[in-house]
């Protein structure tokens, strides 16, 4: 179903913006990964999963499961819910299932639409994720207000890679999220 939604789906996003992909060399082929991206829009998932080649995995909040027709979709195309007010060791087993499996986690870091780029937005949650399951981060900028017949710029930056962080100790998962925020954002420390 997914790649049936994403064709039919895709067809009219790609009449509607016009869809620009850079760094796509970037993104590796197979293997567990992350993909974590900025997130400014309800389409941010749409557009992701049409720049990707492969099948995206996506976290999102639990409300959306609450309708019944959103419900049935998200479920079809392999979507996931998160709750956002606590720890929720259900969603942290699915994303690590996902990533034993070596599928694609798509991740929102920021865990909801941001107006405002800060560093507090990020949850650290990607770097213990990563850094348990040894899985290569793809930071991904969105660079788009989504204004119709306009470019969405899809940037796949260089790749967050946990191995990396071996002499952080303790503070592995904060370095980790850390990194991706300034990747996705492309901003030097």
């Amino acid at each position: 179903m997914y790649k049936f939604l994403k064709g039919v789906v895709g067809f009219f996003i790609k009449i509607l913006y016009k869809i620009e992909v850079y760094g796509k060399e970037n993104v590796p082929k197979e293997g567990p990964l992350i993909l974590c991206a900025n997130h400014k829009s309800l389409l941010d998932p749409i557009v992701l999963a049409v720049a990707m080649d492969r099948q995206v995995h996506f976290m999102g909040k639990e409300e959306l499961w609450d309708n019944p027709i959103l419900k049935f979709l998200l479920d079809r195309v392999g979507a996931f819910p998160v709750n956002r007010s606590k720890s929720d060791l259900k969603s942290i087993r699915t994303s690590m299932a996902i990533l034993k499996r070596g599928d694609v986690l798509g991740i929102f870091p920021e865990g909801t639409r941001v107006k405002t780029v800060s560093i507090e937005n990020i949850k650290e949650g990607i770097g213990m994720l990563s850094n348990r399951s040894k899985s290569i981060i793809q930071p991904v900028f969105i660079d788009t207000e989504y204004k119709m017949f306009k470019p969405v710029k899809i940037h796949f930056r260089k790749q967050v890679n946990p191995l990396d962080f071996s002499e952080c100790g303790r503070e592995i998962n904060r370095e980790i999220t850390k990194a991706v925020y300034y990747k996705i954002y492309d901003i030097k420390e």
